[in-house]
């Protein structure tokens, strides 16, 4: 599932006519403006008034949207959650029983196996639950709604498009809150550029065909910048004396050269030494410990959790053989209210942290670096009860 920010407004164009197309108001207004620009660009009255006509505000997409949540948990905890021996034993399963298909995807994408279980796993739980919400209902729902419309107004025409081709019912095809659609959870514009015919019947069917599915995921993650072959994230262990502050994914150095500082792949040797990759530690310098390689920048394009990213991340690690992560004995994770009381101080301090939260985003992690290093505390970017005592 893949976010943006809005705009209040936004401007379609469509050949030599545009239209003026705004959130918020009536809805009803709302939808006939929509299916207005339609026919402005292009699309047959009929074939437009097919599409808008049935489309209603649903206030249930609303509520998902306004109670949706980063993943708080650690990773360790996160991890343990999604990941059971259940749900190992059914993707390797749905592998052999797909082999052909992701044959494919690895010769054609070079996208392993591994990696496109592990996001069917976690969006779908490998196709079981792929959303109930009328996807065209919710698409008008958040383009009619002022928080995000510069990334929903373009979908709903997506959506169109996809009607079009026959490949989605506005009144029967249903998906996730937000609109993506399928067992592998892509919004309309990526199925669009992405979408793939695998099965060969003419049409891309991501909630009923799994090489459509596979295939088109393949390629949307192509797309997304994906190195061919490549590996993502590798288990590693770290020695005593090691630079801590050197860790995170701002610091990107040769694996070689972090191999010569006493960096050692735990399980084996490192797949590809000659590659540029991140020392990440998800929860500080007594936890587990990961080189990231240049393809792990490519799960942020998917979804923008950390905690998330690097779960589907050693899943897919997991589901292509390697060993359970060492989890390590790090310091308790801070409560909700101990998190947002340091980020208070790490805001008093002039740190941008962005909201006050109780979320360990990116800024909250830059700032907690920047305080351990003032403090002379190892900079391992790990919120601690004694960093928030010393604040």
């Amino acid at each position: 599932m893949r976010l943006a920010f809005a705009t209040l407004t936004l401007a379609l164009a469509a050949g030599g006519a545009s239209a003026q197309v705004s959130c918020g108001g009536s809805f009803d207004d709302f939808r006939a403006a929509m299916e207005q620009e339609a026919v402005a660009r292009g699309t047959d009255p009929g074939v437009a008034r097919d599409f808008f006509d049935g489309t209603r505000f649903d206030q249930r997409t609303i509520d998902a949207d306004r109670r949706q949540g980063v993943f708080t948990l650690p990773f360790t905890d996160f991890a343990r959650r999604l990941i059971s021996n259940d749900r190992i034993e059914r993707g390797r399963a749905n592998a052999q029983r797909h082999d052909d298909v992701f044959d494919r995807v690895e010769r054609e994408y070079g996208v392993s196996r591994g990696v496109l279980l592990a996001f069917w796993a976690f969006e779908t739980d490998y196709g079981a639950v792929q959303g109930d919400f009328n996807t065209v209902n919710s698409l008008m729902t958040l383009a009619h709604d002022c928080r995000r419309p510069e990334l929903f107004l373009p979908q709903v025409f997506a959506a169109l498009e996809l009607f079009r081709h026959g490949d989605l019912d506005p009144d029967t095809t249903t998906g996730a809150w937000a609109g993506e659609i399928g067992m592998v959870q892509m919004l309309p514009e990526d199925i669009l550029e992405n979408g793939v015919d695998g099965d060969g019947d003419g049409h891309v069917l991501l909630k009923t065909s799994v090489p459509d599915a596979l295939m088109s995921g393949g390629k949307m993650l192509q797309s997304l910048g994906w190195r061919p072959n490549e590996p993502w994230l590798e288990e590693v262990t770290l020695p005593q004396d090691f630079d801590w502050a050197a860790t995170g994914l701002e610091t990107t150095r040769p694996v070689s050269e972090w191999r010569s500082l006493g960096v050692a792949a735990r399980d084996g040797e490192f797949d590809r030494p000659d590659l540029p990759g991140s020392i990440i530690l998800p929860q500080g310098r007594f936890g587990p410990a990961f080189v990231a390689y240049p393809n792990f920048d490519v799960y942020f394009e998917w979804n923008q959790s950390f905690t998330y990213v690097l779960t589907a991340a050693y899943f897919a690690n997991r589901l292509d053989g390697a060993p359970v992560f060492d989890a390590g004995n790090p310091p308790p994770a801070l409560s909700d209210g101990e998190m947002r009381a340091l980020q208070e101080r790490l805001a008093a301090r002039g740190h941008d942290v962005g909201e006050i939260d109780g979320i360990l985003g990116a800024g909250t992690r830059s700032a907690i670096r920047a305080e351990q290093s003032r403090l002379g505390m190892p900079v391992d970017a790990w919120p601690t009860r004694e960093l928030l005592k010393a604040l």
